[in-house]
């Protein structure tokens, strides 16, 4: 089953769910059941208004006989147990929640990240849908712009454009709905297609030290997660050390101290304005000593001199390479979803000066440009490795294409 379909599936059982919910509703509500309620109230009533003399006596003749010590005990020993049976009620339904949702947790991660995405490309859908009038080049070229302007690239749209001409007189699609659920064929099929043999796991060793090298400009949020995947492994109960080689911003040094301390791992660092190379030999004679699972080196990200910058990373490289032949096992580049475009200006310059192995794309959550992702792999033919779905430490997930279309998708299709 492709891509799609399993999309498609999950749509027409959404739609059946829904169908299902609104009978036993309008059930509900054809049951006229006023009379029944207002003789039960009223009879209680009756009732109570019967017995209250009784009761009342009776409570009074036990007050009299209970002491005054006696009635604090029993006070007392009401609070005891309420404040015991409290917790007991509450303790298992807290922890049976996350056991139940467990399995939903990551999906419903790409639901919520990618909700402003999901939402812009449906308004641009809206717009180019409210002058349907006929499918004619005029209309595919409109879809062209309407592609570009959602960040899936110009390359991609242009493919989708010239494939769905011909899908569309294959299908004798005439109705909005049923061009649009093409339209959204078309990028599926696309996205799976390119995305054939691709790993999206991090290479990370099963023997021995794993070593991640970071790159990217300044501010996409490069330490950010370094330190979030510290985290992620030390709860899996690896042994995570970093390395601060961004040596020429003092800040950055600092930061990624501060999220050593948030991920409780240790940050092998220099002084600002040192040797990069000096600090990645360092962390590297640590890791092997202190028999590390994961060492992660942060990078500085200046792109203003490509040759400086090459020469540097190439430089960190062969100081990796004297310890570890195999080193580094990933070159990760991380990019700012929030950029879109120039998000792929830094990716095809970076893919000129170094050897990236996979891709980080951090902020999914705060944007519309998340139809980056289908441009990247697309036209650069670049895994993508992590994904920032929050600010939350624990955010940071591997990347699920299955999850991710599905997320960007499932509530664009249509009702034929």
């Amino acid at each position: 089953m492709g891509l799609f379909d399993k999309i498609k599936n999950a749509f027409v059982k959404d739609k059946q769910k829904e169908q299902e919910v609104k009978p036993e509703i309008d059930d509900v509500s054809d049951i006229d059941e006023s009379a029944d309620v207002e003789e039960t109230v009223d009879s209680a009533e009756e009732v109570i208004h019967e017995e209250a003399p009784e009761v009342t006596e009776t409570l009074e003749e036990t007050m009299e006989e209970v002491t005054e010590p006696e009635l604090e005990a029993e006070v007392s020993v009401v609070e005891v147990e309420e404040a015991i049976e409290e917790p007991v009620v509450e303790e298992p339904i807290a922890e049976a929640e996350p056991i139940v949702e467990a399995p939903k947790d990551t999906q419903e991660k790409y639901n919520k990240g990618l909700a402003k995405t999901r939402k812009t490309f449906k308004q641009r859908m809206n717009e180019l849908f409210a002058n349907f009038r006929s499918v004619d080049e005029d209309f595919f070229e409109e879809v062209e712009e309407t592609l570009i302007g959602a960040d899936v690239g110009f390359e991609t749209s242009m493919r989708i454009a010239d494939e769905l001409r011909q899908e569309v007189k294959l299908r004798n699609a005439k109705k909005p709905a049923a061009v649009q659920n093409a339209i959204i064929e078309k990028l599926v099929d696309l996205y799976e297609e390119e995305g054939l043999n691709e790993v999206n796991e991090l290479n990370v060793q099963k023997d021995g030290l794993s070593v991640f090298l970071f790159v990217g400009v300044n501010g996409v949020g490069k330490t950010t997660s370094i330190g979030k995947l510290a985290h992620q492994y030390r709860l899996e109960g690896k042994k995570v050390l970093l390395a601060a080689a961004d040596t020429f911003r003092a800040g950055a040094i600092d930061q990624l101290v501060v999220w050593g301390e948030r991920a409780g791992v240790e940050v092998v660092r220099g002084k600002a304005g040192g040797d990069p190379a000096a600090v990645v030999f360092d962390a590297m004679q640590r890791a092997k000593e202190e028999n590390a699972d994961v060492l992660l080196v942060d990078t500085a990200g200046r792109l203003q001199n490509k040759v400086n910058l090459m020469n540097e990373l190439d430089k960190i490289k062969r100081i990796i390479q004297r310890v570890d032949p195999q080193a580094p096992h990933e070159v990760l580049l991380v990019l700012d979803a929030t950029t879109g475009q120039n998000a792929m200006t830094q990716a095809k310059q970076f893919k000129e000066t170094t050897d990236v192995t996979g891709l980080v794309l951090t902020k999914l959550d705060g944007t519309a440009k998340g139809g980056i992702v289908l441009a990247i792999r697309n036209e650069l033919h670049l895994p993508v490795k992590l994904v920032g779905l929050g600010e939350r430490i624990d955010d940071l997930e591997t990347f699920n294409p299955n999850d991710f279309v599905m997320g960007l998708f499932k509530d664009l299709l249509q009702e034929e």
